[in-house]
């Protein structure tokens, strides 16, 4: 009784070993820049930047600083979400102009809206504002982890890597940004030992609670 989502959720699962011979297309690609624009994030703020990897030799010295993990080097692509070192009062003016360019929103309804946002981004500490950048980076994950699965494209969320080495390498620390999430991209190697694992999972009568 699986709907096509279910039964793609269920074809999807953590690729340990991609097949290097196999790229995405620019149109799968771009399906996945799509998606990370698209994907919801608190007050439509986006303080967010994605990264994309396709060079095979940068591939490569990625993995030292993966833990060894070989996927970074045998996927298509290496997907790095990062967020913004620091959100300042311009970032959160930026946006609004942007809603005012796109929406055609009058300033008598904008500007009550956003003197409130600068005033509460105003109140949290660096440390509140960080942790809250990373919650809108993990509702972008579970974004593109779900489009992959719908697409047929194979990814490998990864927290164990080196960030500060990464954004070092890459660049990202001089951009602003702090890496939080590498995911390789691709499609899977037949031979991987994971494949035709079964699922586990608590079950639905262990973690949904109906109020009626």
């Amino acid at each position: 009784m699986s709907s096509k989502i279910i039964e793609k959720l269920e074809w999807r699962y953590a690729t340990k070993k991609f097949d290097s011979s196999k790229i995405l297309s620019d149109e799968k690609l771009n399906i996945l820049k799509q998606t990370f624009n698209l994907t919801a994030t608190s007050f439509g703020l986006q303080p967010l930047k994605l990264v994309v990897i396709t060079n095979p030799a940068l591939k490569e010295q990625l993995v030292p600083i993966s833990y060894n993990q070989s996927q970074v080097r045998d996927a298509s692509h290496v997907l790095i979400l990062c967020i913004e070192k620091r959100i300042n009062e311009d970032f959160i003016i930026d946006h609004f102009k942007r809603v005012e360019g796109l929406r055609k929103t009058p300033r008598t309804i904008l500007d009550p809206f956003e003197k409130e946002l600068l005033a509460s981004f105003t109140k949290k500490s660096s440390l509140e504002i960080k942790d809250w950048m990373i919650n809108q980076l993990y509702l972008t994950l579970g974004a593109l982890l779900t489009v992959c699965a719908v697409e047929k494209i194979d990814g490998c969320p990864m927290e164990g890597f080196e960030s500060k080495k990464y954004d070092k390498l890459l660049g990202l620390d001089k951009k602003g940004l702090e890496s939080i999430i590498v995911l390789p991209v691709g499609y899977r190697d037949e031979s991987d030992f994971f494949i035709n694992l079964k699922k586990v999972r608590r079950g639905i009568d262990e973690l949904i609670i109906e109020v009626n």
